[in-house]
């Protein structure tokens, strides 16, 4: 059964996922169209990244709400493998690209690497949850 503090996150980040693809959509668009003035691309430009930055931040605010430690070590776990695997690749790559061995990457990169980090912090706790149900 899913804890409240769970589904609360869950809901959180359904709406911020929404929210980032109407603005990404928006942007994406008023940019190709040339529909966005001067005077706000910048705004524009950054709109897109306000939702994953609260993601980040409901993903905190959900290690604070969650009351079974074992359920929150689980998403800490999972979080820092998420950290550890997405500096570790934009640190590969970036001497990959000082060296002028692979091209530039855009610095959004990182946080869907994080996010597929997640995942697959996710998928180790569940391997490694399912071996210990088994001992």
């Amino acid at each position: 059964m899913k804890s409240s503090a769970l589904k609360r996150y869950n809901w959180r980040v359904i709406q911020l996922s929404l929210v980032y693809a109407v603005f990404l959509l928006g942007a994406v668009y008023g940019f190709k169209h040339q529909l966005i003035p001067d005077a706000l691309q910048y705004f524009a430009a950054v709109l897109p990244a306000l939702p994953i930055i609260g993601i980040f931040g409901a993903i905190g605010w959900y290690l604070v709400e969650e009351q079974d430690e074992y359920v929150r070590m689980l998403m800490v776990r999972q979080s820092l493998f998420a950290s550890a695997f997405a500096l570790s690749l934009a640190t590969v790559w970036g001497f990959l690209s000082n060296f002028g061995l692979v091209g530039r990457a855009d610095g959004y990169w990182v946080a869907i690497a994080w996010f597929f980090g997640l995942g697959l912090g996710s998928l180790y706790n569940k391997l490694t949850l399912g071996a210990s149900v088994k001992c």
